[in-house]
């Protein structure tokens, strides 16, 4: 037990006021100077114990100091990868609300000309109308001169009734001819109307996507994302003829295109509807899925797997329906393109097939080329699972609820390329994008891409294998 410092200092100067007054002789003093020895040295003793207490107690705050600057820097780094983040949300925010101001004016345009348009409509109906009533009143006219003309059946027809008859037939022939090319262009007008009809829907459904994706940004308040906004729609290209769609993106690089952008296709079969044409390898590949950002949320219903979600130039899904409209116009190819935490880039390539909703999407798959494992030949012949619609192998759980996202499960497994997207380089998390074979530790990827091409593309495999990177990779 440690003393106080007062009382050895007490100590030290009674010792050594006893030491200066030894000189005069008493003998009472004389007796005692053992007991000041042993005092003096006792006194010692406690200055070296306080002095290793103060030692002890200033390496102790030494090394809580050096702790305490960990942390602190600890904070200033997530404070800075928040502020990166909220940054980011802002510049798109701030794109969201211009394109809205744009799509804003283009909608009060094509809603005067739609005006325009309706009343051009109303006013050739009111003709034909007239023209119609003009018609039957000819046919009335030309009843009762047949009447006539039985009725001198046995007789002979002046000049003067041959001629109106004549005449009467001519009037009749114009006039059939004049409805004919009313009838025409009422139909040229009604289909500029149908088509006006369609942009204002569309450019409507754009701005409340664009809203909607607006107030999501506005209310997250970090950088994860919990619920996902739906798919966005974009008008074509504009050298894309909306009455002549292509079937798909490998159609639209054959007309010329080479922008990798969003366009409108109309597989065979099926609505037209938009998506991401991937134009960088040399032919066109259908995008149908991406995940890049982590800004959607793919843990969703099999409604939303069934129909699409997310950003099309961001994450998203395209959607079941439209993946099986593509494949069934041929052979396609299934290309899945990967890169780590590391930009270590690889991809692999299968022949796919899709069946339709009456067989739960079963994927069928057999690998063709690619630098990846083959995880998912344990999932070719499985139908798709969502969390609220299991159709996996495991008796005792349902995969998607545990993992997160729609996906091709089997027995679980380890491949989920719709897990949950993690914003740092994890592992031992079975949740996030998932790609091994084996029992290796779990890795979530950085970035995906599945697209689809028909296997009639020329060069297409040396062409992916000049484009992708290799590197470390799980």
């Amino acid at each position: 037990m440690r003393k106080p410092l007062f009382p050895v200092l007490f100590v030290l100067a009674a010792a050594c006021a006893a030491s200066l007054g030894g000189k005069e002789e008493l003998p009472v003093v004389q007796p005692e100077a053992p007991a000041e020895a042993r005092s003096r040295f006792a006194a010692l003793d406690d200055v070296r114990l306080l002095t290793n207490g103060l030692l002890q107690l200033g390496q102790s705050l030494r090394e809580f100091v050096q702790k305490t600057k960990g942390q602190i820097n600890d904070i200033f780094q997530k404070l800075n990868i928040f502020d990166h983040s909220f940054y980011q949300l802002s510049v798109i925010a701030s794109e969201i609300k211009e394109e809205e101001e744009e799509l804003k004016k283009t909608t009060v345009i094509l809603k005067a000309s739609n005006e325009e348009i309706k009343d051009l409509s109303v006013e050739i109906s009111s003709k034909m109308n007239d023209i119609l009533l003009e018609r039957t009143q000819l046919q009335n006219k030309v009843d009762g001169l047949e009447k006539k003309l039985s009725s001198l059946t046995h007789g002979l027809m002046t000049r003067e009734q041959v001629a109106e008859i004549n005449s009467l037939r001519d009037v009749i022939q114009s006039q059939e001819q004049s409805i004919t090319r009313l009838l025409a262009a009422v139909g040229e007008q009604s289909d500029q109307i149908n088509q006006q009809r369609i942009k204002i829907k569309v450019l409507e459904e754009k701005l409340t996507a664009k809203a909607a994706a607006q107030e999501t940004v506005e209310r997250t308040p970090g950088i994860f994302n919990t619920e996902a906004p739906t798919l966005t729609p974009y008008l074509a290209s504009s050298t894309t003829a909306m009455m002549d769609l292509p079937s798909d993106c490998s159609e639209l690089f054959s007309r010329g295109e080479r922008v990798s952008t969003v366009y409108a296709i109309q597989p065979n079969g099926s609505e037209p509807f938009m998506a991401f044409c991937d134009m960088s390898k040399g032919f066109g590949a259908t995008v149908i899925q991406r995940r890049k950002d982590g800004l959607v949320n793919f843990d969703q219903t099999w409604d939303k797997y069934e129909n699409g979600f997310g950003d099309l130039q961001g994450d998203f899904w395209l959607g079941l329906r439209k993946i099986h409209f593509l494949v069934t116009q041929g052979n396609s190819v299934l290309h899945i393109q990967l890169e780590d935490w590391k930009q270590g880039r690889r991809f692999i390539n299968y022949r796919f097939y899709l069946d339709g909703a009456e067989r739960n999407y079963t994927i069928h798959l057999k690998q063709l080329s690619g630098n990846l494992t083959d995880p998912m030949r344990n999932h070719t012949g499985m139908m798709f699972s969502t969390k609220d619609r299991d159709n996996d192998n495991h008796p005792d759980s349902n995969c998607a609820h545990n993992y997160t996202g729609g996906w091709w499960f089997n027995a679980c497994g380890d491949t989920n390329l719709n897990g949950r997207y993690f914003y740092v380089r994890a592992k031992g998390r079975r949740r996030g994008i998932q790609w091994k074979q084996g029992r290796k530790a779990s890795y979530s990827l950085k970035f995906t891409q599945i697209s689809i091409y028909p296997v009639a593309t020329p060069s297409i495999s040396s062409s992916i294998s000049a484009s992708t990177e290799t590197g470390t990779f799980p």
